[in-house]
């Protein structure tokens, strides 16, 4: 069966709980959002039904109704953070991310652990921009002005969404 609640997030809970019973399906294999996926998760739990989310997500959640299938900050943004910390000697961190769940605790798990690591708050530019953000100029500014202290600089992007496509361009364009 194929459901699609065109990403209003109040309809995920409701098309589940009919999945489940009505359908009477054995599993979903859907979500593909930190909103959707908290939006039905009270119902799989009620139901004891059973996700498979397919995505990246910010961890800090378990539950016996989800198989979490996609990295979590500590499976990789971690990693990549002390691959350029190490072998890169990257010594200054821009936070880049959507104003949104995944990337706001995904850049609160890394300052947290940047810091843990010595990094200075200083040495830290955190950034969010709303879903469909497209003008990056100021934005690019903005980095390029942090970046150029003297200290490698990278930035860690959780932009989300059509954005991802803008920014990326612009970035490489502009940088």
């Amino acid at each position: 069966m194929v459901v699609d609640p065109a990403s209003n997030w109040p309809l995920f809970a409701e098309k589940a709980r009919e999945l489940i019973e009505k359908e009477k399906v054995a599993a979903v294999f859907g979500c593909w959002t930190s909103v959707s996926r908290k939006s039905v998760l009270p119902v799989f739990e009620e139901l004891n039904g059973l996700l498979f989310y397919p995505v990246q997500y910010e961890g800090e959640e378990s539950s016996k109704n989800v198989f979490y299938t996609g990295a979590a900050p500590n499976q990789q943004a971690i990693p990549a953070v002390d691959y350029l910390m190490n072998n890169v000697g990257v010594k200054r961190w821009v936070l880049a991310g959507t104003d949104y769940v995944y990337p706001r605790t995904t850049n609160k798990i890394l300052e947290a652990y940047l810091k843990s690591k010595g990094v200075a708050a200083a040495d830290i530019m955190i950034n969010y921009t709303p879903f469909g953000h497209s003008d990056w100029q100021s934005i690019v500014s903005e980095i390029k002005k942090f970046g150029s202290a003297g200290k490698k600089t990278a930035v860690v992007s959780t932009i989300n969404g059509d954005a991802t496509c803008l920014s990326i361009k612009n970035w490489a364009t502009r940088a």
